[in-house]
Formats: structure tokens, C-alpha cells, sequence
């Protein structure tokens, strides 16, 4: 029992980094230009496929390197000469924009490489075990992947905490006519930003897609359960959205890993059910059977308790 549990507990932790690591970038254009991007889990998986085409020439490495950067540059390239020019009609007009360009990104994924997952393996050295826990090997890929997330995370918080840079950033945002008659070019400061958080979901598409799977299907999969951490997280905090990721990926790999009744769930909590009733039928329902409700479960919970996110400085 300690074994799964510790074994639960570090599968959750490396899936709720993977999270961070595609949610990091969506907070930061969200926290630093106020635009909510629909597309950003686009970007995630558009990130796996180039990383996939670069990797069939010249090997995974040199994808995972080239791939975020051919995504942050197409990033620059949609803010600069699409989302800029309809920023000045609102905010409705910004999530339409991406809204569309979620569906184009995915369509053109779908006309280049098909409909059907394609073969993306991870290097031979990172899928080595790393240790045994429990007799069951713990891959080496698991420990990269949050390591890369965990360095994403305190090179955002130096980057914006620590730097002129960042200071200038955070100034653009908030006063944007100062920071420009001060000299610094506001609008290339905005399409930095936007293409550094579309280059974040391109690397996270790198090392989710080839762990899991690159297929058109994982966008639609992982677009919702991000948009839930950037909620629960507060918008457009960092941290938070680093809480939030985790306790996301510990609570639905728990929930899987022990999958037991609800109903037995709840006495071991000392909650009294009845295997008897109209009830009993929702008592006999798994708790892997229910994971995939949890983000959003904890989403209306904190909407209720604490509309503004765990760290979020703005309510909704």
C-alpha cells in the first residue's frame, strides 16, 4: 500500500507539472496582455507534431530545442499581424480570434499528418528505469519531465521577478503609454510575451506528446483541464497556477491509482452511506471512474469559496 501510494503520488506530481508546463504559458500572456487564448493548447499540440517531423531527420533532442522555438515564432507571428489587429475591438473579438485559430491549427494538423496518432517515442536513455518503487520501474522520462517543468517554473519567477526585463513587462501592462515614452517599445514587449508563452505550450506538446500521445485529439483533451488550473490558480498568477496544477495531477492520479467505491471512499473518510436506496447505484461508482470530473469539481468549488483563484489578485 505505501509503494501505490507513493508511486501515485509521484505519477501525479509529473502529470501535474506537464500541466503547469502548458498552463505556465497561457497565465503569462493572460497576466501580462489580459487575453484569454483559446488556441494555447493549439500551440501544445502543434509543438508535439513539428517536434515528431524534426525528430524523424535529425533525432528527438534537436525537436525538443528546435520544435518550441518554430512555435514561439508563430506565436509572435499571430499576435503581431492578427491578434494586434483585433485587439482594438475588445475582448470578445480576441477569444473569438483564437477561437478560430484553435479549430484552423487543428484542421492543418489534421490535412498534414492525418487523422491517426503518429509513432512519437521518447529517446531510448529516457525510457530506462530510473529506480523501483514498489517492484514496478520508475522511467527515467518521468523525473525529466519534471525537472524541465520545475526549471520553466523558477526561470518565469527570476525572468518576472528578478530582471529589468520583467519589471518592463509587468509595467506594459498596466501602463502602457509611460513605459513607451520612456523608450521601450510596447508592442514588441506583447508580441515577446505572447510568443514565450506559445513557445512554453510547444515544449510541453514536445514532452507530453511524446509520452503519452501526438495525436489531433490532444488538444481537445488537455485544452479544458488547463483552463481549469488557470481558473483555480488565479488568474494570471504564476504560483498559483503551480498549485493548482499539482494538486489537479496528484488529485485525478489518486483517484485512478485507488480505485475503490465511492461509497468506501467516503466510510474510510468517516461518511456514513448505505448500500441500500436510491443511492447505492451512485455508491458503487469507482473513483477512476470519476477522476476525469475532479478538475472540474475543484473548479466550481473554488468558484464558490474563492472566486479569484488560489493566488489570483482579480475576480473573474
Amino acid at each position: 500500500m505505501t509503494g501505490l501510494l507513493a508511486l501515485s503520488l509521484l505519477n501525479g506530481l509529473a502529470y501535474g507539472l506537464l500541466l503547469f508546463l502548458l498552463s505556465s504559458g497561457l497565465t503569462l500572456i493572460f497576466s501580462m496582455m489580459g487575453v484569454l487564448n483559446f488556441a494555447h493548447a493549439s500551440f501544445y499540440m502543434l509543438g508535439a507534431y513539428l517536434a515528431y517531423q524534426i525528430s524523424q531527420v535529425t533525432g528527438f533532442w534537436v525537436g525538443l530545442v528546435l520544435a518550441p522555438l518554430a512555435v514561439a515564432a508563430l506565436g509572435a507571428l499571430v499576435e503581431r499581424y492578427g491578434l494586434r489587429q483585433v485587439h482594438r475591438h475588445g475582448h470578445v473579438a480576441e477569444l473569438l480570434f483564437t477561437f478560430g485559430l484553435a479549430f484552423l491549427i487543428e484542421e492543418i494538423v489534421q490535412l498534414v499528418w492525418g487523422r491517426a496518432a503518429v509513432e512519437f517515442p521518447l529517446p531510448a536513455p529516457l525510457r530506462e528505469p530510473l529506480f523501483m518503487l514498489g517492484g514496478i520501474a520508475y522511467p527515467v522520462y518521468r523525473v525529466f519531465m519534471m525537472a524541465v517543468a520545475v526549471g520553466c517554473f523558477l526561470a518565469l519567477l527570476a525572468l518576472l521577478k528578478r530582471t529589468r526585463v520583467g519589471l518592463v513587462v509587468q509595467a506594459a501592462l498596466t501602463h502602457p503609454r509611460m513605459v513607451g515614452m520612456l523608450g521601450h517599445n510596447v508592442p514588441l514587449v506583447f508580441m515577446s510575451v505572447f510568443a514565450v508563452g506559445a513557445g512554453l505550450a510547444g515544449l510541453a506538446g514536445v514532452i507530453g506528446g511524446s509520452a503519452l500521445v501526438t495525436e489531433p485529439a490532444m488538444a481537445r483533451e488537455l485544452g479544458p483541464i488547463v483552463f481549469v488550473v488557470v481558473v483555480v490558480g488565479g488568474l494570471g498568477s504564476i504560483g498559483g497556477a503551480f498549485i493548482a496544477s499539482l494538486a489537479i495531477g496528484v488529485l485525478q492520479t489518486l483517484a485512478i491509482g485507488f480505485d475503490v467505491p465511492l461509497g468506501d471512499a467516503l466510510a474510510s473518510l468517516g461518511v456514513a452511506t448505505s448500500k441500500s436506496g436510491n443511492l447505492a447505484e451512485l455508491w458503487s461508482v469507482t473513483l477512476a471512474q470519476i477522476a476525469p470530473l475532479l478538475p472540474y469539481l475543484l473548479l466550481i468549488l473554488v468558484l464558490i469559496v474563492r472566486p479569484r483563484g488560489i493566488a489570483g489578485r482579480r475576480d473573474l
